[in-house]
Order: C-alpha cells, then structure tokens, then sequence
C-alpha cells in the first residue's frame, strides 16, 4: 500500500490536505519508551514555520492528538496513532483543478488514475501537508535513534544559486553541527542563509518560486546495518525520502560526481585508527553494497521549485479538450526547501529505525 512504510516498524500515513485530520500510525515502536514531547514539538515547529516569510501563509497550528499507543508520554506496545486536526482551508481555491491541472503538480495523473474521485483540493494526499504526520513519526524515531547514540543532521545545501557549507564527510564535524544548530535558518554559514532568504524573497516577489539541495548526515552509525541488493540502506532510505512532495533527486556520498573521476580517485582507502577500521575518505557516503561503513552517512537530496506561482501559465481543459491558461491563487510557499530539512530529517529517521531494528535482531 502507497501510504505504509517499513518492514519491523510499520508507520502508516493517513489523510488529506484538506481532511478534517491528517495522522499517522506507528506498529511495533518498542515498548517503555518515554518521548519529549517538548523536543517533538519544536521539530514540528521546524517543518510549519509559521510566521517566516518564506512560509505558506497558511495558519495551522500542527497540535498533536494521541489517539493511542502511550500511557502518559511512555510507549505501551499498542500501535500508536497520532492526528493533527485541519482548520485553516479553503475549498474555492481549488474548484477548478478537477478540470484545468496545475502544471507540474499531480492533478493530471490523480485525475487520469482516479477517474475523477481523487480529492483535489490542497492536493489531496499527494498535498506537502502530509509531511507533517511523517514528522511526527520521524521525529520519534530521531528521539529513539539518538538514545542509541545515532544522531541525523540536515541544512539547506543551496538554493537556486546560493551555495551553504558542506558537511565534513570524514566526520569530526562538531563545530558545523554546532553553527547549524544554533541558526534559525537551517543553514551552518548564516551570511549564506541571509543570501538565501534574499533569493526567495525576490522570487516571491516576482510571482515565482525556485527550489534547491538539502543535505543531510547520519553520524556514529554503526557497521553491518543493511542488507545487499532490495533492501540496501540506500534502497530504503530513497523510498522514503522521495515520500516528500517536490523530491526530484537524491544521491549519496560523492553521487553523479564520481563519473568524472577514476577508480583510483574515487576509491576511499582503508586504515586502522584506535582498532578500528576506517577510510581516508568517503566517497562512498557511508554505505558500501547497501550496508553501513560506519562512515558518516551523508546524502543529498533535490527540491524542485513549488510548483504553485501566481505567474499565468499554459495548461488544458480536460473537459473541452483545449488549451487554456492558468493563474493559481491560493498560499504556497515560494520556496519549500527551507520547511523540507526536518521532513528529510524525519523520512531518514523513519528509513534507519526501521533496519537498525533487524541490526538488533542479527547481533
């Protein structure tokens, strides 16, 4: 089923855009486990920005309802299923989407696949809104995962032209964690982020939207997680990354740029540190025939611009079957990369969680 996800933990997203509630459902989440609710609710507060300026201007206030699955803040082995109730749509932005689709948006092939019962508005259940029930889920998993000793990082890489600081491949990569942290915007050099907020704001200013790249690192993950072939980290990890509306790419370690190099460039050479086995470089993104190296994990990913601009544009009537034009009202961001870190962030969690868990089982 398209909204299910994981194989030892079982989370299922559930809603739509305009829904009266958007939620999800988590199985098998181990049993005693206390959860912040203070640090889950400041993730979520990363992935609503309400009140930035390059946020949706869409008010919804994401307050979570536990539905099940906990006694008091603990975990109880009964599956746990959260919901954060929608108050602030309107339905007359989106009357016509059934007949004239929004170019680069899924209301075409929702439409062709659906035969008309797809909900439209908001998009549906293909609405970036559902990143919200994934970060709840993610953002669990990052609190389970960190008890561990595994933590996850991501910034914004670039927008349009605008290029952050790189994560430290190799690792010891404290003190940029540390500038990321303490950013506002999810960036580790904040003159960069200002450029940044700049750009998105001379887009929005022009009717327009642009996207970029979010990286993220996994950091003290252990050897052996993952299996070859079907079920590599990279195979699982990408399956949930691209749940986020506007993915259009993903790569890992040097990615698309080791096909300028050659073998004895693109290697990464092993030594011994301390006992333990580790590589010069990492090329390889931490993650060697779909396993884990116990090099950083790091990955990137690519946003497309939101699709939703108030520029006129060329579409279709499916109804006349005829060209027609399109000016899309309503509140879209005008650039989505910013509110997609977390949700990057929580998809990876989700992805990892979900293999540490037969790690733990195979030790």
């Amino acid at each position: 089923m398209s909204s299910v996800f994981g194989k030892n933990l079982i989370v299922t997203v559930f809603g739509q855009s305009h829904s009266k509630a958007i939620g999800v459902s988590i199985d098998n989440l181990p049993a005693g486990f206390e959860i912040d609710m203070d640090e889950l609710s400041a993730f979520m507060n990363r992935r609503s920005a309400e009140g930035k300026s390059y946020s949706t201007k869409r008010k919804e206030k994401d307050q979570i309802e536990f539905l099940s699955g906990l006694v008091g803040n603990t975990t109880c082995a009964a599956p746990l299923c959260a919901i954060i109730r929608n108050n602030d749509y309107k339905l007359s932005d989106y009357e016509s989407l059934k007949n004239i689709p929004r170019p680069s948006h899924a209301d075409y092939t929702s439409q062709m696949k659906y035969k008309g019962y797809q909900d439209p508005t908001g998009g549906g259940h293909f609405s970036g809104r559902l990143t919200a029930p994934l970060c709840i889920a993610g953002a669990i998993c990052l609190q389970i995962l960190k008890k561990e000793g595994i933590s996850i990082h991501a910034h914004i890489k670039k927008i349009y032209d605008v290029e952050d600081t790189s994560f430290n491949p190799i690792g010891n990569d404290v003190d940029n964690v540390k500038m990321l942290l303490e950013n506002d915007f999810p960036v580790i050099d904040k003159q960069k982020g200002i450029l940044m907020q700049e750009k998105i704001h001379i887009a929005s200013e022009q009717l327009d939207s642009i996207g970029g790249i979010i990286e993220c690192a996994v950091y003290d993950l252990p050897v052996g997680i993952g299996e070859p072939m079907f079920d590599g980290l990279e195979n699982n990890i990408s399956k949930a990354v691209f749940a986020i509306p506007a993915v259009k790419g993903i790569e890992f370690g040097n990615g698309f740029r080791c096909t300028d190099l050659k073998g004895s460039e693109n290697n990464d050479p092993f030594y011994i540190n301390d006992g333990k086995i580790l590589t010069k470089t990492n090329n390889h993104g931490g993650i060697l025939g779909g396993i884990s190296t116990g090099m950083p994990l790091i990955f990137r990913t690519a946003v497309k611009p939101t699709p939703s601009i108030g520029i006129e544009q060329d579409s279709v009537s499916l109804s006349e079957s005829v060209n027609k034009k399109i000016k899309i009202s309503g509140r879209h961001d005008p650039c989505i990369v910013p509110r997609a870190v977390p949700c990057v962030e929580a998809a990876a969690a989700i992805a990892l969680l979900d293999m540490y868990m037969s790690y733990r089982i195979w030790r």
